[in-house]
This record gives structure tokens, sequence and C-alpha cells, in this order.
């Protein structure tokens, strides 16, 4: 579903006077979410996130444009990205690329979000070579004074020893954190909030999206986006999550919205963490 330029304008005029009051430092969107928008008109909507009261943001594309050219575009609508993209493959084969990529456009965080795998059959081998891969590296990210994440899609929930892959590759991390996606640690049959709170100091990104109750759940992390519900309206304690990072010093609750009404959903969202935030 494709939201008209003049029905988003109004809502977002509507909405305005509301969303100036949250801590933008705290705040930021996975670009992901206005994937199909961007097709439309970048500059748009990179302005009408500038207008919802969103300052930094999440990404990897540059929409066609040269990096210096999307930089611009960015300065011009006072955003800042905090993390970039890194597939699996550019960290195994050439991690440096993507570091000065990060450096070039002032992130703080490279993130990878998936893994290789056949569907299905993550296991044991993957999430040790993964595990390998992440902190070789992690440390020519940390070493170059940025951040390296992981961001898991729930196939990484399958029974292991004692718990499951997830908890291996936790227990393995010695130069990566992690960015966890509440929605889908919920999908693969984890708890984030007890996760969490068992490893306070491994989060420092978290993507908060909420899912439709009785949503069932999957193991090879795919799921129906169309799922994704304003924060606070779904079957993950989002409030829980967002008291714990603001205990914790999680450093930015990074909203995502993988539906087609993304475009209305989020700046509700935005609402709710702040409401949530002055708690």
């Amino acid at each position: 579903m494709r939201i008209k330029t003049c029905l988003v304008f109004s809502f977002i005029l509507f909405s305005a006077p509301m969303l100036n009051l949250i801590q933008a430092q705290e705040l930021g969107l996975q670009l992901y979410s206005l994937r199909e928008q961007m097709k439309l008109d970048v500059e748009q909507y990179h302005e009408i996130i500038n207008q919802w009261g969103i300052k930094f943001i999440e990404g990897g594309d540059t929409y066609g444009m040269s990096d210096k050219k999307y930089k611009s575009l960015l300065d011009k609508h006072d955003l800042q990205l905090v993390s970039v993209g890194g597939s699996y493959e550019e960290m195994r084969d050439d991690p440096q690329a993507v570091i000065d990529k990060a450096k070039f456009f002032g992130a703080r965080y490279i993130v990878t979000f998936w893994i290789p795998h056949t569907s299905g059959e993550f296991g044991e081998n993957e999430a040790k070579e993964a595990v390998e891969v992440f902190n070789r590296a992690g440390k020519l990210v940390k070493d170059a004074g940025l951040t390296y994440c992981y961001h898991p899609h729930g196939y990484e929930f399958k029974p292991y020893g004692q718990g499951t892959l997830f908890d291996y590759m936790l227990d393995n991390a010695q130069h990566f954190d992690f960015e966890m996606d509440v929605f889908w640690v919920k999908m693969g049959g984890g708890d984030p909030l007890a996760i969490l709170k068992a490893h306070p100091d491994k989060f420092p990104l978290l993507h908060l999206k909420d899912r439709k109750p009785g949503t069932p759940g999957s193991s090879d992390g795919t799921g129906d986006v169309e799922t994704n519900v304003v924060l606070g309206k779904g079957d993950i304690d989002v409030a829980g999550i967002i008291a714990h990072a603001k205990a914790s010093g999680t450093e930015f609750l990074i909203i995502e919205d993988e539906s087609s009404r993304s475009v209305v959903q989020i700046p509700q969202s935005v609402y709710f963490i702040q409401t949530e935030m002055e708690k």
C-alpha cells in the first residue's frame, strides 16, 4: 500500500507538535522501513523522517547516489547515519572497505543482518564459522574506533548444548556486539527482555518493532511483515524493553516497521517511545 503525498504531509502536520518532544539522541529509524517509499522520492522521504523528529538513521543504501551526494542529502535534512550495513561477505572478505564507508558517513556502528545458509538449516557449523568471521572483522572495526554488531533473525534460536545457538554466539563474541531485533528474537522463540537482562553489555543497538497478537513464530528467519504493528499494540513487552534500555544505557532505540503501513505507524511508534522514556 502506497500513501499519497498529500496524506503523508497532512499526517505529519497533525502530529508534529507531539513529535517534537522526542529525545532524538536516543531514537533512530532503520531505512528499510521506507524501502517502497524511497522508490518514489528519496529526498521527500528523508525530509519526512526529519519532520517526524528523528535525527538518526540506520542504512546501507545510497539510492543510486554517490556517497558524497548522499551525505550531502543527509546533511541537508539534518540526518546522521549511526550505523551502516556490512554484508557477511563484505565483512569476511573486505571489512576495511565497510570501515572506510562508515567513517566517511560518521557512523559509529557497522551491522551485519544475515548469515548465509540454506533456509531452515542454520546449525552448529554455520554459527561457529560466523563467530570466527565476526570476531576477525570485529577486531579490525574495534581498532578503527567503531563497533561491530550482528543482528539476529530468529534462526539462531535452535537448541544447542544447554541452550541455543544464539547462546553460543553470545558466549563467544569477543570483538563484536549485537543489535537485537526484538520482533525476530520473539519469532525465533527467544525472550527479548530476558536476554537483554542476562547480557546487559552486549546490545548497544535495539530494533524496536511489535508483533500482532496470535502471530505464529518461525525458526527460519521469515515471517509476514504485515504483522508489524504500532509499538505497544502487540504481544512483545516493548515498554519493559525500553525501561531496561534506559537503565542499561542502550545507545539507540531504532524503529523498524516492515509493514505496508509504516508511514502511518512510525509516528505513532515515536510517540509511544517518548511516552515510555518520560516515565
